[in-house]
């Protein structure tokens, strides 16, 4: 399942940041236990992080306090622990806008993330990934690992109707055309007004073709000429090629596993399962319930989409980071994060490799045969060719999103907690708005949201 985006850090933090600040200094830097924040707190990498945890102290004497958070509770902890000075020294698998936020209330150690991506060798990371943790010329944190948001389409039914791969607006527009005949979708598409993945789905089409949340002096842009596009081509898309009714996150799987959909657009963490690897979540197509693994063979990927308004492709992804807090012992922290990035990294990014495709290069083969799935397992290169899985350890590179290179992560959040693209985008879908009044609807919602949050 998609990772969920993180709830905006509330007002409280700051003040709770100031108090803190008050109240007295850090930790030893060289502090012989340190508190480790992760959010990836499923009890299985828990598990795995424990053993990473265990041969770090073993290693260095520095002994690890491992704690899972809730995505969806990390507002309200990270608030907590700020007004009670006891802010954990590292925190795990961060999104982005979470490390915008962080930063906005002056609760992040600004200096180390650079130095341990120096002694770990800079030119070793993926530079888009850098670029997305960066502000000012400083290093937020320290770029784990991502996932992406891709176009999946039927290779066979591609192949059979002449259809180049749907790589463009254009093409993806033919594709779904020609292939939504009788019983076939020619996609299937999230339109749930109250899906995050509704708004990950937009975003990955709008930023094809260069629209943007807001300029670089903060502006909320949506009703571009590039975002009037982007509305009205998926508006159309989900209004005459995919299923009927509000398709959310479950519904577009479940019709494309079926077999009902030529083209879906999802995250990474589809992989394993697309693949039959998850039980739950098995192809139900007819040819899948005697080969369990006949759609990935013939699954084509698209990583980065252009739109005709667009210089150059690009995808919505997610990068989680390691952040160290400005209370940290700075020492012992980074040796933490220094050792998961080096000598742990193979095992981090091995607890899901569909959904964290390294930010360090060097790590290309070791993740390509790293056992993905669930109740299966099996390396991506026995399921998936060469030319997939380099698509997807590329696709860093093409990484963009609404508002984090801009410095608005803070409202980023806040607009993922009210979605109110979605719902415009869903009026859209149902007719009662066009694309253009859908633009100016989802730009006066985002500036009242960006008024709200404003200190």
């Amino acid at each position: 399942m998609p990772r969920k985006v993180s709830a905006v850090l509330s007002v409280a933090v700051l003040a709770a940041a100031t108090l803190a600040a008050c109240g007295g200094g850090g930790k030893q830097p060289d502090a012989k236990q340190i508190t480790v924040w992760t959010e990836e707190n499923l009890e299985d990498r828990m598990a795995v992080q424990r053993r990473i945890a265990a041969d770090f102290t073993r290693r260095t004497g520095i002994q690890v306090k491992l704690v899972g958070v809730a995505e969806d509770q990390f507002s309200q902890t990270i608030t907590a622990a700020a007004a009670a000075g006891d802010l954990p020294d590292v925190i795990g698998a961060l999104p982005l806008a979470s490390v915008r936020e962080l930063e906005a209330g002056d609760l992040l150690d600004t200096e180390t993330p650079g130095k341990v991506v120096d002694r770990l060798g800079r030119d070793s990371f993926a530079p888009r990934a850098l670029e997305l943790d960066s502000s000012g010329g400083r290093l937020l944190a320290v770029p784990s690992d991502g996932w992406a948001q891709l176009v999946l389409y039927r290779k066979d039914l591609f192949e059979r109707a002449g259809l180049a791969p749907p790589d463009t607006y254009e093409r993806l527009q033919a594709a779904a055309a020609k292939l939504s005949t009788g019983g076939t979708a020619g996609i299937t598409l999230a339109v749930a007004p109250k899906d995050t993945f509704t708004a990950q789905s937009f975003e990955h089409v709008a930023l094809a073709d260069g629209c943007q949340l807001v300029d670089g002096s903060g502006r909320v842009t949506l009703d571009s000429p590039q975002c009037v596009r982007a509305f009205d081509f998926y508006g159309r898309l989900a209004r005459d090629y995919s299923v009927k009714g509000k398709q959310d996150v479950d519904s577009t799987r479940a019709t494309y596993f079926s077999g009902r959909a030529a083209m879906t657009i999802w995250s990474s963490f589809i992989l394993d399962e697309l693949a039959g690897l998850r039980k739950d979540a098995l192809p139900s197509c007819e040819e899948c319930r005697k080969d369990p693994g006949w759609l990935a063979r013939n699954t084509g990927v698209v990583t980065a989409l252009k739109g005709p308004d667009a210089a150059a492709p690009a995808q919505y992804g997610e990068i989680v980071s390691w952040a160290i807090t400005r209370d940290a012992a700075r020492d012992s922290a980074a040796a933490f994060v220094t050792y998961m990035m080096g000598e742990g990294y193979a095992r981090w990014i091995g607890m899901a490799p569909e959904g964290k495709f390294p930010t360090r290069k060097g790590f290309e083969d070791t993740w390509e045969k790293l056992p993905a799935g669930v109740d299966v397992k099996k390396p991506l290169a026995d399921i998936y060719p060469a030319a997939v899985l380099k698509a997807l350890r590329e696709s860093p590179g093409t990484f963009a999103r609404w508002g984090i290179p801009q410095g608005q992560g803070r409202l980023v959040g806040a607009t993922m907690g009210e979605l109110p693209v979605p719902k415009a985008l869903s009026a859209v879908v149902e007719g009662t708005l066009t694309p253009r009044a859908a633009a100016a609807q989802a730009k006066a919602d985002v500036e009242t949201i960006k008024r709200g949050i404003r200190q």
